[in-house]
């Protein structure tokens, strides 16, 4: 890819696809399309406070799911404590071992020793928050117990393929998600304006607020950095999406492949892991001929986002900054129309039977998108729609059971899609 730069020396490698989940329904989703691992919140030190999260029974229940199906459930505990927020910690990681969860992620080394005297059976891996930015971190946390490192997204791609070579401890990489402004996510933005600490896990997003100058002696005269009616975002982000960079990625032996997104919808969820689900997957079938499918980049599109861009990572010079610039920075194309929530029957003359839940109104008409496993999709538009009491509807709206007959495979926890309002209707 012309933004990418070259690898080291192709190598056949299985990297581990792991996926956010900000709540149960995210978690299912997840691993219905094609997640080797998943990572979550307890309700408490996870740096996703707004984030639904799951309490100690879910945590339980996800991790006897996962591990039924051979995956992996890693609980992150990577807020930046305080002397307080010590006490509760010791009970809490022994119930996350006693549980068994199959690793930690954590940044503070205080947590980093604690984690290591009442969860000595769990592994324990190291968040982008620590910022390590060179081998020698690397090797200094790796005799502090940690088995895998999630390096500082700052990092260019030569920067990092020399710390894969130089280590043996597994590599951890962000490929795709939103970006933070600050350095490894080491914001104190959100605390100084709001009262509310990014680095305890309730950022109030204020990189993402429109800015305008004001000069000290001008109050109230407002200057837009670049003609806009509504400001601009200067310290907001464009999206990371490294799937053009996947090859190289690959070839290096990144041993996993990180999405961001717990604060995301199911839709966002689904639709990354199917995506470079598809792409490890056609890697991994012919490493010497693989190539990025445009349609996975399309399917990355209909999902809400920022303009994409690779990172630091990828960057050449030349290339634009990681800033938008844009008034209205979200692009949102497509809309979560509902999830199958039960097939009732898998085959018969006139296709699959399904009771759907809907998540946003859905009129008569309408192309529903059924997204299936990787990159395969189903169109199906209906004419009326039928409700769990058998009566016959135009129109269904968000919380409404319907029974949906269509002429293809449907799953459990699959996730259907529509254009948004804005968009044109196909």
């Amino acid at each position: 890819m012309d933004e990418c730069r070259k690898g080291r020396e192709d190598r056949t490698h299985l990297p581990e696809l792991l996926a956010p989940a900000g709540n149960m329904e995210k978690f299912m989703a997840a691993l219905e399309y094609g997640a080797d691992a998943v990572y979550l919140s307890g309700k408490n030190f996870g740096l996703r406070a707004r984030a639904r999260n799951f309490t100690v029974e879910e945590i339980e229940e996800a991790c006897r799911y996962a591990h039924s199906r051979n995956r992996r459930v890693y609980v992150t505990v990577n807020v930046f404590p305080r002397g307080n927020d010590l006490e509760n910690l010791p009970a809490y990681l022994k119930t996350l071992e006693e549980i068994k969860v199959d690793a930690l992620i954590v940044s503070d080394p205080g947590v980093i020793i604690l984690a290591r005297r009442y969860a000595p059976g769990v592994a324990l891996h190291l968040s982008t928050q620590a910022n390590t930015t060179n081998y020698l971190s690397v090797r200094f946390w790796k005799d502090h117990g940690i088995t895998r490192v999630n390096l500082a997204r700052e990092l260019s791609w030569e920067e990092i393929r020399h710390i894969r070579e130089k280590t043996s401890i597994e590599i951890e990489l962000f490929v795709h998600g939103s970006m933070c402004m600050a350095y490894s996510g080491r914001c104190v933005l959100s605390s100084f304006l709001t009262g509310r600490s990014a680095n305890l896990g309730d950022c109030a997003q204020p990189c993402r607020w429109s800015y305008a100058l004001v000069e000290e002696k001008r109050p109230g005269q407002y200057f837009p950095v670049i003609t806009d009616d509504r400001g601009t975002y200067i310290l907001s982000s464009k999206d990371l999406c490294l799937l053009p960079c996947m090859k190289e990625l690959l070839d290096a032996g990144i041993d996993a492949f990180k999405l961001e997104g717990r604060m995301r919808g199911v839709l966002a969820v689904a639709t990354m892991v199917r995506i470079y689900r598809a792409a490890i997957d056609s890697y991994l079938s012919d490493p010497e001929n693989f190539s990025v499918n445009p349609l996975w980049m399309e399917e990355l599109k209909k999902i809400s986002h920022r303009e994409y861009f690779p990172g630091p990572f990828f960057k050449r010079d030349g290339d634009e900054d990681c800033n938008t610039f844009t008034s209205l920075s979200y692009i949102r194309p497509f809309t979560l129309a509902g999830i199958v929530k039960r097939v009732i029957s898998r085959s018969g003359p006139e296709g699959t039977t399904a009771m759907i839940e809907v998540r946003n109104r859905i009129r008569a008409g309408t192309t529903l998108e059924f997204l299936g496993q990787k990159d395969s999709i189903y169109k199906w538009k209906a004419d009326q729609f039928v409700t769990e009491n058998e009566t016959v509807r135009d129109t269904v709206n968000p919380g409404q059971l319907i029974r949906v007959t269509v002429p293809f495979p449907l799953f459990e926890h699959q996730v259907i899609r529509k254009k948004t309002d804005s968009f044109n209707r196909s």
